[in-house]
């Protein structure tokens, strides 16, 4: 677990800082509290040599007894998640131009974390870990679950959790998360503007595995968005990786109507057609075992 506090730096007069304190689970074997230890200090190490607008600065790290400490920029301004509650409280959405503004200032700041080498995923990207400095600018903040992909340290992510279930993908659960890649942050950032547009969160990714239907599409609720920002978030929101946007960018291109023409992000006409052919007697069987098929190929990509 964890705690922010916002601290004064003794030796540098009048700098306001964030501290993040780490506590770790104290019934961890002791193997395993060493490898949270190791890790804290490799991703702090990591996080030292970042440098991007968009990200705060971390500056320091120590460790007292059995806490570790991270010594970041403070970031003064209110988060997205308050922004949004307030617009729905006073009955209306955030406007879409403001968001897009904000979403294109976190892709920037996501494309540099996962063009580092080796590649930085954040994991955690949701409204209230996204605040807006008085002077508009974005800043991703809370790396409490950052994942460095280097190659063998499939140990990384074991100690850190999963995320907010809201925004977080299916290939994300399960403890080890040995198969997240930088589309999973993709999913978490279309989770996250789904919320910041409808003023709703999306539906978590293992009732809509139960319940593809239960997913409400964004102009549903929202009618004044563009359609390419809808298609775009829902291309975004893709149950399986490979059927999101490759990288940031893509997605990022996306949002500004640059859809590429091979990408159908939500085909209605296509649900209709398999939900009909269904019905059908001659064609039930096959369409069931393909179903079956389907989901054993994508239930075999989650174990790996």
């Amino acid at each position: 677990m964890g705690s922010i506090y916002l601290a004064d730096d003794t030796r540098l007069e009048g700098r306001q800082c964030a501290l993040k304190e780490v506590e770790h689970d104290r019934t961890l074997p002791h193997d395993m509290a060493r490898q949270a230890k190791e890790q804290f200090q490799r991703e702090a190490t990591v996080l030292a040599r970042l440098d991007h607008p968009n990200l705060p600065k971390v500056s320091d790290y120590f460790t007292i007894n059995d806490r570790d400490y991270l010594v970041m920029d403070y970031v003064p301004g209110k988060d997205l998640r308050t922004l949004m509650l307030s617009a729905k409280q006073a009955g209306t959405f955030l406007p879409e131009k403001d968001v897009l503004i904000w979403v294109g200032q976190i892709s920037d700041a996501l494309t540099y974390l996962h063009t580092q080498q080796p590649p930085i995923l954040h994991r955690d990207i949701k409204p209230s870990n996204v605040k807006v400095t008085p002077s508009g600018l974005i800043k991703l903040v809370d790396f409490g679950l950052v994942k460095i992909l280097a190659p063998g340290e499939v140990t990384i992510t074991v100690l850190q959790g999963q995320g907010t279930a809201l925004y977080t993908p299916l290939e994300q659960y399960g403890g080890d998360s040995g198969h997240t890649d930088i589309r999973s942050d993709i999913y978490a950032l279309a989770a996250t503007l789904y919320h910041l547009v409808t003023n709703q969160p999306p539906p978590n990714a293992r009732d809509r595995f139960l319940r593809p239907d239960c997913l409400t599409k964004p102009k549903t609720i929202n009618p004044s968005i563009h359609q390419h920002t809808e298609d775009a978030i829902l291309w975004g929101l893709n149950l399986h990786p490979d059927a999101r946007p490759m990288n940031v960018q893509a997605f990022w291109n996306a949002l500004q109507g640059n859809l590429p023409s091979q990408v159908i992000p939500f085909n209605e006409q296509l649900t209709k057609d398999l939900l009909s052919a269904s019905k059908s007697t001659p064609d039930r069987y096959i369409f069931w075992s393909a179903v079956a098929l389907t989901l054993v190929g994508f239930l075999i990509t989650l174990i790996r």
